[in-house]
């Protein structure tokens, strides 16, 4: 369980970093100065960065093997899921509305769905070999 839960996190870290990309070069950082895009900057790298102390803290968990670690790595995992919720819930209806124009198009209109899907989806795995993994279970 706790590799798997490794190897999920790693890929879903990875559509993250996507997204994470698309989002800086279709100008998100210069839309949140004029209040083009809907995705507020610390929210965007909150989620990325306590994502990634999360995977750091797993990995050491796996290495180290204590229990209080997996359940740190849990708790800020919870953290880094009601952030991409946050992210989500913004996205749908930017998504959903027509673009107005290049220059009043918000930059995560761009975000391609299937990576997004499959990142939500992949990050809620994650959530769920993690938790599984620090109550011991599979172990």
């Amino acid at each position: 369980m706790d590799i798997a839960a490794l190897v999920a996190w790693i890929v879903t870290a990875l559509g993250g970093s996507v997204l994470l990309a698309r989002w800086i070069s279709g100008g998100g950082l210069r839309q949140e100065q004029t209040g083009t895009t809907r995705f507020p900057a610390p929210v965007v790298f909150g989620h990325f960065l306590l994502a990634a102390v999360g995977l750091v803290v797993w990995i050491v968990y796996l290495a180290a093997d204590k229990d209080a670690l997996a359940w740190t790595a849990f708790g800020v995992l919870v953290a880094v899921a009601l952030l991409g919720f946050t992210l989500l819930a913004r996205w749908i209806p930017v998504y959903r509305t027509a673009p107005a124009g290049p220059e009043a198009t918000p930059a995560e209109r761009h975000l391609p769905v299937p990576v997004v899907a499959a990142h939500g989806l992949l990050g809620a795995t994650t959530l769920v070999l993690v938790l599984l993994a620090a109550a011991g279970v599979g172990s």
